[in-house]
Order: C-alpha cells, then structure tokens, then sequence
C-alpha cells in the first residue's frame, strides 16, 4: 500500500496543467482460460478520473485513477459461482489523435487489489483462508483504446487490459488451509474489456489583445 502512495504522489504534480474529466462503464472480465474451473467472463463496472491537456496536434498523454471490479465466473465438478476483484487502476497513456473526433490510446497500468469476494453454489465446502490472502495485491500491464469525441466535452470508448503479473501468490505458502476449488493449481493473468462514456472538462481558452 505504501507503493501506490508513493506512486500516486509522484504522478499527482504531473497532473496539476491537466484539465480533468470523468468516466464510467461496463467490463467483460476473465482471466486466462483454465480448463480445471471452466471459466468464463463475469459483467462488472469501472469508474475513475482522468486528467489529460486539451488535445493539440498529433500526439498527447492521459492518466487516470480508476476503480474497476473485474473477475471470472467458474464451474467446477462440485462448484459454480462468481469471483469478483476490485481493483484500484492506474492508467499512464499516450494519445494519438486521427483527427478532433477520434482517439487512439496506448500504454500501461498498475493495479493494487482492494478486496475479492467470491459467491459459491456450494459455500462452506471447504476451510480456505481469507480470499484476499491467495492474490497478489500489485498487478500491472498494458492497456490500449480508442475514443471517440463528437460533441465538446462528450466521450464514448473501449479499452482493453491486458495483465503481464501473476494472479495469485504461492498457493502453497499464501495462506492455510485448503485452496478453493475455483483457484486454479496455475497461474492467470486478468483480462479485461471496458466500454465507457464520458465528459471532458474543457476549459475554454481567452486571448488577450495588447493596447
């Protein structure tokens, strides 16, 4: 936890010229496809704050904090239900801009896992330790989209998030007890799909005239 402070210290001066706006959406979360849990994307939600100059010329940059709950849904032999993952997303993009109307957006991200709860058809079946215990908290990755802008401040997008870290930690020295049957015996990584709208506060600019 005291990295990401750290982290949103150094990055909130960078910020300060940027003029901000607001976001929300949907996700189509998953993670790697494991054979042993049959998993498949789980519906969740995304929200955040992006900071980001008024776009001029080719190329610009955008950052974000953003929360956004992800995860997977799992059927095993014995079990079917939701793993749900909310994480705290830090965004760091460069823009290019095809023309005022459209975006393109490409960079990365690091992540720290706020909670994850899980809802099981068959709840109790097992002592396992609390959920939290099992994952890796930092997660980090690559991230690019497009928006699109066609009126003022009004924005719609899509993004895709693309982890390179390790879902979980050592399964074996995590934590006690009996790992649940919807965590894999592998490693994953998170994927996700965001469409998003939103609103670009846009200061106007005023001109000056000498004399």
């Amino acid at each position: 936890m005291k990295k990401l402070i750290i982290l949103i210290l150094v990055l909130f001066p960078l910020t300060l010229r940027a003029q901000v706006g607001l976001k929300g959406g949907i996700n189509f979360a998953n993670i790697t496809k494991v054979s042993s849990i049959n998993n498949t994307s789980n519906t969740g939600y995304a929200f955040g704050l992006f900071m980001a100059p008024k776009p001029r010329g080719l190329f610009g940059f955008q950052s974000e904090i953003d929360f956004s709950r992800q995860g997977y849904s799992f059927d095993t032999n014995t079990n079917t239900g939701n793993v749900n993952l909310d994480y705290l997303l830090l965004p760091q993009l460069s823009t290019i801009n095809i023309t005022r109307f459209v975006q393109i957006q490409i960079g990365f991200q690091v992540a720290y896992l706020l909670n994850a709860t899980a809802t099981e058809s068959h709840a109790g079946s097992g002592s396992y330790d609390k959920l939290e215990n099992y994952y890796n908290r930092f997660d980090y990755g690559l991230a690019g989209g497009i928006e699109i802008h066609p009126f003022k401040g009004l924005l719609f997008g899509g993004r895709y998030n693309l982890s390179l870290g390790n879902m979980y930690k050592n399964l074996q020295t995590s934590a006690p007890g009996t790992v649940p049957s919807f965590i894999p015996s592998i490693n994953v990584k998170n994927n996700v799909l965001n469409l998003y709208v939103g609103w670009h506060f846009i200061k106007s600019e005023t001109h000056k005239r000498n004399g």
